[in-house]
């Protein structure tokens, strides 16, 4: 669905402005899969998601999706509507369709988290529960 496409790519807001990710899982796999294009949003940002990609310039050319009150959902589905793109690339924990209507044809990508390496999540967390609970 994605190749040849002009795409807009909406990944996790908060993974994207706070982590310091270089990437997310859906510009990652718009590349992987050959999207013509991917559309850069920012300028038709709206209201709060305008001032979001004003503020973390470091995110590129994603849509961050916020939207913690009926206002800012608001103004993500304003900004999608107004993102001239062939295919939404919907790259965030929650199925963005089931909140706001979006216009142009979507297609969601998912991922799982693997370790590699050490320590582990486990190793870590082991360590904190012995602290926490002392035998």
């Amino acid at each position: 669905m994605i190749a040849g496409k002009r795409v807009l790519v909406i990944e996790d807001g908060p993974t994207r402005t706070h982590s310091g990710m270089p990437f997310g899982a859906g510009y990652l796999m718009a590349q992987r899969h050959q999207a013509r294009a991917i559309v850069d949003p920012r300028p038709s940002t709206v209201g709060s998601l305008h001032a979001a990609v004003q503020h973390y310039p470091h995110i590129g050319p994603v849509l961050p999706a916020m939207g913690y009150g009926p206002q800012q959902i608001q103004d993500l589905e304003d900004t999608i509507r107004s993102v001239d793109c062939d295919l939404v690339v919907i790259a965030t924990p929650t199925d963005l369709r089931r909140l706001i209507r979006i216009e142009q044809p979507t297609v969601r990508v998912r991922y799982d988290v693997a370790a590699h390496g050490t320590p582990t999540l486990e190793d870590i967390l082991q360590g904190v529960i012995r602290k926490a609970i002392p035998s």
